[in-house]
């Protein structure tokens, strides 16, 4: 349940189309829910302005499908990231409504829709093809989230002219999501760049020395662009959740 929803109900009381009684079966699982194998924070839209996120690896349809269904009677978003495609078709069966971001990773089920956001975007960059996937989980991200957002991917630093041909981008975006992974080194170059906060996410993509993400997060850790900040390693659903808030405040 979400602040719009709550000052419904609490008109609806006062009006008297809802009762007292109505409205305690309503509310009667805040602040949580417990599942016995999870405790649904019902209660996270209401201090944070978006539900709780499910982390689908790891856990089984079964449960995600539980934590699911007690989120929906609570008409809130659903938002279940890293998740296969086979716990997503189980998932779809049940939800049929349902939107699965195959490269993203990412399940979505709305409960209506999203007002969007009607100032700033979101500029999610990806060095190379192969960090796509994190760069999505971004975007899908923000865009689930209510804001307004726009990619650029395969524009690495072993082909800068890339970057620099896209300046309605650079002149409308109110917050950057750079993605890479080998050196890690386009961050660096996009804060050099622009005069707006850059979210840096280092991908696993690279060979032996890149050691799985490392060598990409420690070159964003020590970039001298200082209006670069840096997410955990393939961690796009973070990036994506920042920048979001970040615009949020461009909305404000």
């Amino acid at each position: 349940m979400n602040a719009n929803a709550l000052k419904q109900l609490l008109q609806s009381i006062a009006s008297g189309r809802v009762t007292v009684d109505e409205a305690v079966t309503r509310l009667k699982r805040l602040p949580f829910e417990d599942l016995t194998y999870a405790r649904v924070d019902h209660h996270r839209s209401l201090r944070k302005g978006f539900p709780e996120v499910i982390f689908g690896e790891g856990k089984s349809p079964e449960h995600i499908l539980g934590i699911m269904k007690a989120m929906v009677e609570q008409e809130d978003t659903v938002m279940v990231t890293r998740l296969s495609p086979e716990k997503a078709g189980v998932i779809i069966a049940q939800y049929a409504s349902a939107i699965y971001h195959r490269e993203a990773r990412i399940l979505v089920h709305m409960f209506g829709s999203a007002k969007p956001a009607s100032k700033g975007l979101i500029l999610v960059i990806a060095a190379g093809t192969s960090d796509i996937p994190v760069a999505e989980e971004a975007a899908v991200t923000a865009t689930t989230m209510g804001h307004r957002v726009k990619t650029l991917y395969d524009v690495g630093v072993s082909g800068i002219h890339r970057l620099t041909g896209y300046d309605e981008f650079w002149t409308g975006a109110s917050v950057f999501v750079v993605v890479a992974g080998m050196e890690g080194a386009l961050p660096s170059v996009v804060g050099g760049m622009v005069d707006k906060p850059v979210i840096a996410v280092p991908t696993s993509i690279g060979y032996g020395a890149s050691f799985g993400g490392i060598t990409a997060l420690l070159a964003m850790l020590n970039s001298c662009a200082s209006n670069v900040s840096v997410v955990n390693i393939d961690n796009g659903f973070g990036a994506g959740y920042i920048a979001a808030l970040i615009n949020g405040l461009v909305n404000k």
